[in-house]
């Protein structure tokens, strides 16, 4: 026996007979069962997804040529594995996009919806001119509508992106204005152009329009500037969307991917789920820089949010297109009535026609719905972990620790689930990050959100970032901090002045290059005047009030009917 050594293994028999015992009592297949097993289910599923089975095991066998998942007992190829390591990053990257697709839906449609809206709002708000005041003043308007039309094409550059200050462009347009009106109430006299063009520059402290011109520059300012930066945002959000969903998973990402998601097949257990915070740490370490963009993209919503509530409030802007033709209508007849006495038929018609024309509460409509599709963006980033775990196709309940995928067989998950972004993952037991190398991409995308929400805030404050420092604070909103007006607010709904504020004295307009003047037809009316016609071109050297005061001198018919 000590020569055979029968005797040795006489005595180590029932040792072998305890320890296979103890493998069956425990669940642990010993080599010779595991090496038998069928991998029919196995094969099924992996025919089930459209893959040949030609070099898929029938039995389990030995998996020393396995890259990702345990060597143990198996029932793929390396082939296999391959392939199924390109399917887990599909998986992956089409989770991740049916996961975002409400946020790229949402931007993309209301992006959409906002811009068709505001521009068929300017468009109302041209044609609802045109109706008064063709109406009210005849060939006055139609010889002189290209005044107008200038004014609604430069709105619809500002809105569209043009680099175009708001106040410039009405400051034009008064200037235009001042001088026809300025024609047509002194119809005895015949103006050169030099001297008009002196009437223009010194409006702003004659005042011939009285207040209107700065109120309506602060309501249209700030409700362009809103709804502007509005659709900007809405446009922004959705090319980031857009840009953050187009992942590459790395070679550490997808080996975390197939470790949770195939490695359970490869051990002919296809029905199996990875563990809920199996899942939760490959999906925080493959999603680490998306993650990053957490804060940013929650100051980026909050702004949203915000100039969305001042566009259905103080920067309505159904209100301030619809209050142009109205404010402008005033101004002329403010100048009228203090140059000569005239008829007040004008002002009813004005009256009569505001709000012929009208958008219904769409606005309102729209930024409820928006609102209320805003709110649930709030830590998406951080949350997309969660909720593609949460998936029960994705793995297992959290209330099933015991039966899921650990990694490496059946059983309970024991390693904590790591913290949110790239430096946290320094510690995640699933998925190698190297967090000394930040994502350019992802960079770049906090970039561009901390730009667009700095547009956002400041056009809260009724701002023009583009502008602010050429116009020194009295550009399109700048100086306007505040101000409010009784007839800028609805006369219904929740809002209302919370208090009527004294007007201030106008800020003084930036220098801007001198414009064109119009050498053909640039006064109204230029001859109509009855009995003896002026020149004013050797009287530039007069005073400017007086001459403004002449027609208070002189009978005048009303000429605006």
């Amino acid at each position: 026996d000590r020569l055979t050594g029968r005797g040795r293994w006489k005595h180590m028999y029932p040792l072998l007979v305890l320890l296979c015992a103890v493998c069956a009592l425990s669940g642990t297949r010993s080599p010779v069962a595991a090496a038998g097993r069928s991998c029919a289910d196995t094969r099924q599923v992996y025919a089930e997804k459209g893959y040949g089975t030609g070099t898929a095991p029938l039995t389990q066998i030995s998996g020393e040529h396995l890259r990702l998942c345990p060597q143990d007992y198996t029932c793929c190829s390396s082939q296999m594995e391959e392939t199924l390591a390109l399917q887990s990053e599909r998986d992956f990257l089409k989770s991740v996009e049916e996961n975002s697709q409400f946020l790229l839906t949402t931007f993309t449609q209301r992006h959409r919806r906002f811009d068709e809206f505001f521009r068929e709002l300017i468009e109302l708000s041209e044609k609802s001119m045109n109706q008064m005041f063709t109406k009210t003043y005849g060939r006055l308007f139609t010889q002189n509508s290209h005044v107008f039309q200038e004014l609604f094409v430069e709105l619809r550059r500002y809105y569209s992106g043009g680099s175009v200050s708001l106040s410039e462009v009405l400051s034009d347009f008064w200037s235009r204005l001042v001088e026809r009106v300025f024609s047509l109430v002194n119809p005895q006299y015949q103006f050169s152009e030099d001297y008009l063009e002196c009437v223009s520059k010194h409006a702003e402290q004659l005042q011939p329009f009285g207040d209107v011109p700065r109120k309506l520059r602060v309501q249209v300012s700030r409700a362009f500037i809103a709804a502007r930066a509005l659709s900007q945002g809405l446009a922004t959000g959705r090319d980031i969307v857009n840009k953050a969903t187009k992942l590459t998973a790395d070679s550490e990402c997808v080996r975390g991917l197939m470790r949770q998601w195939y490695c359970p097949l490869c051990r002919g257990m296809p029905s199996l789920r990875p563990c809920h915070s199996l899942c939760l740490n490959v999906m925080k370490g493959c999603l680490a820089n998306q993650a990053d963009l957490d804060t940013e993209w929650n100051n980026f919503i909050d702004s949203l949010y915000q100039v969305s509530e001042k566009l259905e409030g103080p920067f309505n802007i159904e209100l301030a297109a619809d209050s142009i033709s109205v404010k402008v209508s005033e101004a002329i007849m403010h100048m009228q009535e203090n140059s000569v006495s005239i008829s007040t038929k004008a002002r009813t018609r004005a009256e009569e026609d505001d709000g012929e024309i009208k958008t219904g509460n769409i606005l309102n409509i729209n930024v409820t719905e928006l609102k209320e599709r805003l709110r649930p963006m709030r830590g998406f980033w951080v949350s997309l972990p969660h909720t593609i775990c949460n998936d029960e196709k994705m793995a297992a309940d959290v209330t099933n620790e015991d039966r899921c995928w650990n990694g490496q067989t059946r059983g309970r998950y024991l390693p904590d689930v790591t913290g949110d972004g790239l430096v946290s993952q320094i510690n995640n037991p699933e998925v190698e990050v190297d967090i000394a190398r930040p994502d350019v991409r992802t960079r770049q995308l906090i970039m561009e959100l901390r730009v667009v929400t700095n547009k956002l805030r400041h056009a809260q404050s009724g701002q023009d970032m583009d502008f602010m420092d050429s116009e020194e604070g009295s550009g399109s909103g700048g100086g306007d901090h505040g101000e409010r007006y009784n007839d800028d607010w609805p006369g219904y709904g929740p809002y209302s002045p919370p208090y009527n504020k004294p007007a201030r004295n106008p800020p003084a307009n930036p220098a801007k290059p001198p414009r064109v003047r119009e050498r053909n037809g640039s006064k109204w009316n230029k001859n109509n005047g009855h009995g003896r016609v002026r020149s004013a071109s050797s009287q530039l050297s007069f005073s400017l009030v007086p001459l403004l005061s002449l027609p208070l001198m002189v009978t005048v018919a009303p000429m605006w009917r």
